[in-house]
């Protein structure tokens, strides 16, 4: 497992030089959405029509921030959990997106996904929304500002972490994680 540092958007050899259990540090442009964007999204995707930012080769934070304090640049922020993203994830790597951050394991659409558009998903640790808060230097609102707290913002991150859970190559932290505990003599 390695430690890692990206620079935002990624690009195909980005994603597929990570591995499941890698220790990643985002830097540069991640966007915000959350389950009603996402279904705006694939309603946008059935008319063959436009996004109204482009997501292509970006990565997709599925959290839905508080809102700041004063001298804050975002309020709390932490991973909502993937697997209510499951049907549409698919759409969005088949679109272009390459990487997710969310919680928890997801469907086997979704890790079939990964291998099939080279697209990664990542994991932040829930529960840690004030060190993940620090880690954003500017965040705005650039589209659906109706759906208030899941609108799509742009935040700009430095030395982001996540971990990746399932890689472009098929490997699944999770899976990997439990079967080494399984193996332990009690």
């Amino acid at each position: 497992m390695a430690k890692v540092y990206l620079q935002t958007p990624l690009t195909n050899k980005d994603v597929l030089k990570l591995r499941a259990g890698d220790e990643v540090f985002l830097n540069g442009v991640i966007y915000v959405a959350r389950d009603a964007a996402h279904k705006r999204f694939l309603a946008i995707f059935e008319e063959n029509s436009q996004l109204p930012i482009d997501l292509k080769n970006h990565i997709i934070f599925y959290a839905g921030p508080t809102p700041p304090k004063p001298g804050q640049v975002i309020g709390s922020i932490a991973p909502t959990t993937a697997a209510r993203m499951d049907p549409y994830t698919p759409a969005m790597f088949k679109y272009g997106v390459k990487g997710v951050i969310g919680k928890g394991p997801r469907s086997q659409s979704v890790k079939d996904a990964c291998k099939t558009y080279n697209s990664i998903c990542f994991s932040a640790i829930g529960g840690l929304s004030a060190l993940l808060s620090d880690k954003i230097q500017s965040a705005e609102v650039v589209a659906y500002k109706d759906l208030g707290p899941e609108a799509i913002r742009e935040i700009v991150v430095k030395d982001f972490p996540v971990l990746v859970v399932y890689d472009a190559y098929g490997d699944d932290l999770y899976e990997q994680e439990i079967a080494k505990y399984r193996t332990i003599k009690r």
